[in-house]
């Protein structure tokens, strides 16, 4: 780690929808993209292999229970998972619901986009998916 402080240390990174003491998993800002959640490693870590094996089977099982609440209450064409901490070197994972009109389809979210803008997506219910990721995170 170097001296600079990290981001997902000194700030959530989004709106906190679940947390425990390992993790937490926050709702992005982005209004292309309603449901977008990171999931968030509680402490400073660069990536996958510096877990212990139970500790990436927890942190996983967090990501597929974040996708599996925005399958259910979204109904996405698609559900992308990525984990790229370039920018942000803190183990992160991104939970990425996917429309065939949304700007970048089929590409990356991150990749220029397919289309101009297209017409808001209605905003996703907070609440709702918080009750969601509690009951599977149980």
């Amino acid at each position: 780690m170097t001296d600079e402080p990290c981001e997902l240390c000194t700030t959530p990174g989004g709106d906190l929808l679940w947390r425990d003491e390992f993790c937490r998993i926050v709702l992005v800002d982005d209004p292309d993209y309603p449901g977008f959640c990171r999931v968030v490693l509680g402490r400073h870590a660069r990536e996958m292999t510096d877990l212990t094996p139970a500790e990436r089977v927890r942190l996983m099982n967090a990501v597929f229970a974040t996708e599996s609440a925005l399958r259910g209450l979204l109904r996405p064409h698609k559900v992308n998972l990525a984990s790229l901490g370039n920018a942000t070197p803190h183990l992160h994972w991104h939970v990425v619901p996917r429309r065939r009109d949304d700007r970048h389809f089929p590409r990356p979210i991150w990749s220029e986009p397919s289309r101009s803008r297209v017409p808001p997506q209605a905003a996703l219910d907070r609440g709702e998916l918080g009750a969601a990721l509690k009951q599977l995170l149980v």
